[in-house]
């Protein structure tokens, strides 16, 4: 897709990237922006077409930008892709007016005080580059993913379906999620086969520290929940001490009870539980809040550093597998660069398409992790071990998390019908107060 003062020429792809890459003289330019775009199952692909279409016009074309996408359809059969998306590659350099390439940043010259150009002692000026565009901002790339989110959740809405997408990650939304690793075609077949893999491995271990984390978040909210509702009804400046209030439970149940085993249960209940708070230091309505309140910071920090440790565990694959993939392919991307005939080059392509797009994908990913060309391979693996066991290790942390939120939660469930009768209590002897100075009143 061109917008209007670009060469129509550049329509085809292949004329395009050639003078993309004829205009950039360093050996190290990046040419492209590139993107990976997912379509929604519940859309045809007409549908998701138009969508596209309407995005890339909206957001890339209408500023000036080139277009090259590729739509991959969902294909259930064996070896297909699972899952539609589409890919988009946009130039970097802007185009001028007349169709001709424009810069992609320029200088501005830092000044002295009295507005003077400073000397770089090589001969020039010190200045700072400044982009053309605003193409490469992270506010721009933001705005571009809010777009898509709102135009897919507009389709939603008007088929009438309940789903929708956001364009932000699990911790801006608030969500305690770990997300999971995109495993790809090849993945799910092996793994429908039985086979664990890698990234299935490390998808179940998400998954599961996923449950135990939503599990300790909902318990969390309802303790804090109860405990403010608790404190409102009250609203007094002396916080109830929560023993006085386990002793009256103690009281009642005695009261009711049948038999000295009975008796004894019951004791035994309120020295378990007493001694739950005196291990915690608790011992009003309002050091308890307070205790909570630490345990939901504590709970966020692990769930953070869980998602360092799971973000840069998929980094580490990904490098892995793109080494592997990169020694693999490295001859056939050698062969095809050293035929000289246009006619055997294009036919080598056309055979080889696959392993050459592979082997610059690849190049691109391990240039950026290892600019020096080395690629530490074997020391990335013993990061990748070393984080695995550190965040099974914390993952396991998790259940005495849970236990001691169970504790809590069983604490406040039998401390709730005493909190509400002393909140009870104070309303009644405020209404007493207030009716007795009506009467004197009057």
């Amino acid at each position: 897709m061109l917008p209007p003062h670009a060469p129509e020429r550049f329509r085809d792809r292949e004329t395009l990237w050639n003078e993309v890459e004829k205009i950039e003289q360093h050996p190290k330019a990046q040419l492209a922006y590139s993107f990976d775009v997912t379509l929604q199952n519940e859309f045809s692909m007409e549908e998701n077409r138009q969508l596209v279409r309407q995005f890339l016009q909206d957001g890339f074309v209408s500023r000036g930008m080139i277009v090259d996408y590729a739509i991959h359809e969902k294909d259930a059969g064996e070896g297909g892709i699972q899952n539609p998306h589409f890919h988009v590659l946009c130039p970097i350099r802007p185009l001028n007016p007349d169709g001709s390439w424009d810069n992609k940043q320029r200088r501005e010259y830092l000044l002295d005080e009295h507005g003077n150009r400073i000397p770089d002692g090589k001969g020039d000026y010190e200045f700072k580059a400044v982009p053309t565009t605003d193409w490469g901002s992270p506010e721009r790339l933001e705005a571009w993913r809010q777009a898509w989110a709102d135009l897919c959740n507009s389709k939603f809405e008007e088929k009438g379906l309940p789903e929708r997408i956001d364009h932000r990650s699990y911790a801006r939304q608030g969500i305690e999620q770990i997300p999971t690793v995109h495993e790809g075609p090849a993945v799910r077949q092996m793994e429908a086969r039985g086979i664990a893999t890698d990234k299935g491995s490390l998808n179940r271990l998400i998954r599961a520290t996923n449950q135990k984390l939503r599990e300790i978040a909902r318990r969390i909210r309802e303790l804090l929940q109860g405990l403010a509702e608790i404190k409102d009804q009250l609203n007094a400046p002396q916080s109830p001490v929560l023993a006085d209030l386990l002793t009256q439970r103690l009281e009642q149940r005695n009261a009711g009870a049948w038999s000295n085993k009975a008796k004894i249960g019951n004791l035994k209940e309120f020295s378990e539980l007493v001694l739950i708070l005196q291990e915690r230091g608790i011992v009003t309505l309002a050091d308890f809040d307070a205790y909570m309140q630490n345990f939901q910071k504590k709970s966020a920090a692990m769930t953070a550093a869980l998602n360092a440790k799971s973000a840069r565990m998929k980094e580490l694959g990904e490098l892995i597998r793109f080494a592997g993939e990169f020694k693999r392919v490295v001859p056939v991307y050698e062969e095809w660069n050293s035929i000289q005939f246009k006619k055997a080059r294009d036919k080598y392509k056309d055979e080889h398409e696959r392993e050459i797009i592979l082997f610059l994908l690849a190049k691109r990913k391990l240039d950026a992790a290892a600019p020096d060309h080395r690629l530490p391979v074997k020391a990335w693996q013993r990061e990748l071990d070393k984080l695995t066991t550190e965040y099974k290790l914390e993952s396991d942390q998790l259940k005495p998390i849970r236990d001691e939120l169970k504790e809590l939660y069983s604490i406040k469930s039998k401390l709730g019908p005493f909190l509400r009768e002393a909140a009870q209590g104070k309303n009644n002897e405020t209404r007493k107060e207030n009716y007795a100075q009506e009467e004197e009143t009057h």
